[in-house]
């Protein structure tokens, strides 16, 4: 775990919404056609508003912070939350702070 590459990532309130999504699929990405179990499909965050190539950017900087998990079928790469990279990172920040 890097933290200084989490903390990087966590800087940009756009990479922080991603991750907030991706906490509770079922309310945010209901309309997605493939099982949600399988983790969100990168098309379904153009709901931010942003070029498809700046959500590739965002989702690629969250993947290399370990913060997502990624799976790939076919065509498509699905995202879903690194929990237990969310927790390690966040168990270490409370004992450095």
């Amino acid at each position: 775990m890097d933290k200084d590459e989490i903390l990087k990532a966590l800087s940009h309130p756009t990479r922080m919404e991603i991750l907030n999504w991706l906490k509770n699929p079922e309310t945010h990405f209901s309309s997605q056609e493939h099982p949600l179990e399988m983790g969100v499909c990168a098309s379904q965050f153009e709901r931010c508003g942003l070029s498809q190539s700046t959500v590739s950017a965002h989702l690629g900087t969250l993947s290399r912070a370990g913060l997502v998990n990624t799976r790939r079928v076919g065509q498509w790469i699905f995202y879903k939350r690194s929990e237990e990279t969310i927790a390690a990172f966040l168990k270490q920040l409370a004992q450095d702070l």
